[in-house]
């Protein structure tokens, strides 16, 4: 795959003045994220199927409440990590799962079924098989790091391709495994393959909260240093900052964020793409301090809303993540045959 710099190098005067700035944008962005929350929290379809207030503070309501956390962490990550590997990548075209963290996440699920059965994904909302899964996925992601910046032929394009190639071979072989196990196991796998946000383990929020809470001040500490990355290698080299070190940096960040997110919820591979995408249009500036909280802000709207719309007009015909992907998927495509010869 072609790589340009050219698709993301920013112009210097930071965007240009617009008729509205980047913090109103947020503002605006912020209130339709929470309206869309208090909206699914506390509207519900009656009996009578018509959607009134719903305040009673019982068991459907603390399930609603786990969900919105579930939500507030997936945007956080998947938003977060796509906008820095569209920086570190100067492709905006790319997304995370390019590395292979999600086939390494179906290959994890799919031989502990056809080793255990059934069971495996019975208890994977465990704590320590959350961590555990998400130790492995940061461990692989570091030794590909580390193997691919360490040698003579040390290149960013390098290391994209060699995940390319190892997703494929992980692909491959989690598609062995499964004509190996039985139609049940079969089929609690593929429900666990989904993405889901309404069935995660409340022990595993206040985990994946610490971490992302971690990640986030490290990043947003660091967003003046990423601002620079998007001049390209020789920009920022000639500017003070350590190339390979601020990419090292990010790219470990990117697989926590994704690991967590992809253990917590299941995988999402083109919802990152889809909040980043719109971030960039709706941000009014470049830099990250506009661009990485827009897409956690239009992350949370896009699911909270998509979570009210299956549970109330459709009354759960249907899972949200699968529709994201399908959506981000023809987005995806779109803007690959728009942007032809100018990736």
């Amino acid at each position: 795959m072609a790589v340009s710099e050219a698709s993301a190098a920013p112009s210097l005067d930071g965007g240009g003045p617009t008729r509205v700035s980047w913090q109103a944008r947020l503002a605006i962005a912020g209130a339709f994220a929470g309206g869309a929350v208090l909206l699914y929290l506390l509207l519900r379809t009656g009996a009578d199927d018509v959607l009134q207030w719903d305040l009673r503070f019982g068991p459907s309501f603390e399930r609603r409440l786990r969900t919105v956390a579930a939500i507030v962490l997936a945007a956080f990550c998947q938003g977060v990590a796509t906008v820095l590997f569209h920086s570190v990548t100067h492709n905006r075209i790319l997304t995370p799962s390019i590395i292979g963290l999600d086939a390494l996440y179906v290959l994890i699920q799919t031989v502990g079924v056809a080793i255990v059965g059934a069971r495996f994904v019975d208890n994977s909302d465990s704590i320590l098989q959350f961590l555990l899964q998400t130790a492995g996925m940061v461990l692989f992601a570091g030794l590909l790091y580390r193997w691919m910046f360490s040698g003579r032929f040390s290149s960013l394009f390098l290391l994209l391709l060699a995940g390319v190639v190892i997703g494929l071979a992980f692909r491959a072989m989690s598609e062995f495994l499964q004509r190996l196990i039985t139609p049940s196991d079969f089929d609690a796998l593929q429900i666990k393959l989904f993405g889901r946000l309404g069935s995660v383990n409340t022990e595993l929020l206040p985990i994946a909260a610490v971490i992302c809470l971690v990640v986030g001040v490290i990043v947003w500490r660091r967003r003046h240093v990423l601002d620079v990355l998007l001049l390209g290698r020789e920009s920022a080299t000639s500017l003070g900052v350590d190339h390979k070190r601020e990419l090292t940096l990010a790219l470990v960040l990117i697989a926590v964020l994704i690991s967590v997110s992809t253990a917590l919820v299941g995988p999402l591979t083109f919802f990152g793409f889809i909040v980043a995408t719109l971030a960039y249009q709706l941000a009014g500036d470049w830099r990250h301090r506009a661009t990485l909280p827009m897409s956690v802000l239009i992350g949370v709207f896009t699911l909270a809303a998509g979570q009210f719309v299956i549970h109330n007009i459709f009354y759960a015909a249907g899972t949200l993540t699968v529709i994201i992907e399908f959506c981000g998927g023809a987005a995806f495509l779109a803007i690959l045959l728009l942007r032809k010869g100018n990736l």
